[in-house]
């Protein structure tokens, strides 16, 4: 990953996008941009009936098991068909609840003709109890085909609350005995790491470690898919969301900065100023810096709503919460201004003597209005107790 003050600079920019013509570095910086927004991620969730797939579905598209955009979930087999679940902020994150390889009516040998094996850009196989032959069969077929799969030890939380009424309970030996235990039944595949996850408190266990593993074997752009759309749970996942848009911002400044400053004929003024407000409101959502996240946060956290709400400096996110009206008033520590006439006032008024200057006040612009919307969300995640 680039340093951001090398990004900073220019003719480093060019570079990195592979030009040396400011001209031809706009017109890469819109394809990036546009594939960046388009760029489809396919996740498929499987293992035995009733392992809690569904409710793992829900929680890393950030729902909860009652919304009306929600995998049904249940004590019986929910799942008789593959179903795909788009990410209600993000469309081309697809998440795939695949039916249990367990079902009566469908043999394991079937099982990867039926699901059809070859969509899906990973898979995450999940148990809540241990891992058996179907998942092992599962995952020598994946490793024939090289994809990517993950085993995934289900409510955990369960687990955790039924043993805690034991006298000498110790929660670091109970979660170290379930990781071993579900290991010994996975030899088979190579000892594979296996994840524990809490579906209903991703900000506890293994979910961040799951998240760093998949990244690492993901190309940039679906890396980049997958980390915008996952929910907040932590402050762990802030700075992961942070490092993924500071890369996305020497691109914008390029498009958009530069593109106003070489009066490019197919970008109008109106492109380069939608090009930050889609930045700031992709930033804005992905923070959880929104009125349903916020709301999600204060339930987890069990905390009033009103304490998370605390007073919000970034003049970007108080005039985007203006724009889409997505949360009542919050004390500002700065008017609120209407986010097109913000930038005006910060970018567009301005007049630039090189193609140079344009990039770099426009960069300036955007890793300021980052910063403060991380400083923003990072302060209510002190107050929820998530630091």
């Amino acid at each position: 990953m680039a340093d951001c003050s090398a990004s900073m600079d220019f003719s480093g920019a060019l570079q990195r996008l592979g030009e040396h013509d400011p001209s031809a570095a706009v017109a890469k910086a819109k394809e990036q941009l546009d594939f960046l927004d388009n760029v489809t991620l396919n996740i498929a969730v499987t293992g035995e009936t009733g392992a809690g797939k569904s409710a793992f579905i829900n929680a890393i598209r950030g729902l909860d098991d009652d919304e009306d955009m929600s995998a049904p979930t249940g004590i019986t087999d929910t799942t008789n068909e593959v179903t795909v679940y788009t990410h209600p902020t993000k469309p081309n994150v697809k998440l795939w609840d695949l039916p249990g390889i367990g079902m009566p009516s469908l043999k394991a040998d079937q099982y990867l003709k039926k699901v059809k094996f070859e969509t899906y850009d990973l898979f995450i196989i999940v148990s809540s109890t241990r891992f058996k032959e179907n998942d092992v069969f599962l995952a020598k077929e994946m490793k024939k085909k090289h994809k990517h799969f993950y085993f995934v030890r289900s409510k955990i939380d369960n687990d955790i609350n039924s043993a805690a009424r034991s006298k000498n309970f110790d929660e670091q030996q109970l979660l170290y005995t379930i990781r071993e235990d579900c290991r010994r039944n996975l030899k088979e595949v190579g000892n594979p790491e296996v994840f524990l996850i809490s579906s209903y408190d991703l900000g506890k266990y293994d979910f961040q470690n799951l998240v760093d593993t998949i990244e690492l074997e993901l190309s940039e752009q679906k890396r980049f898919a997958l980390v915008q759309s996952l929910p907040v749970c932590s402050l762990a996942m802030l700075k992961k969301k942070k490092i993924i848009m500071e890369n996305f911002i020497m691109v914008a400044a390029i498009a958009s900065g530069m593109g106003g400053y070489l009066s490019i004929p197919f970008l109008s003024l109106a492109f380069e100023k939608s090009v930050l407000v889609a930045f700031f409101t992709g930033c804005h959502h992905a923070f959880g810096l929104n009125e349903k996240s916020i709301e999600k946060l204060s339930e987890r956290v069990n905390k009033p709503v009103s304490q998370l709400k605390l007073p919000i400096k970034s003049p970007f996110t108080l005039a985007l919460m203006d724009k889409i009206r997505l949360v009542p008033p919050i004390a500002p520590t700065c008017p609120v201004t209407d986010v097109e006439n913000l930038l005006d006032m910060k970018l567009f008024v301005k007049r630039f003597q090189n193609a140079s200057q344009a990039f770099k006040h426009t960069y300036t612009l955007l890793s300021q209005g980052l910063d403060d919307m991380v400083d923003d969300m990072t302060q209510i995640l002190r107050v929820a107790g998530l630091d």
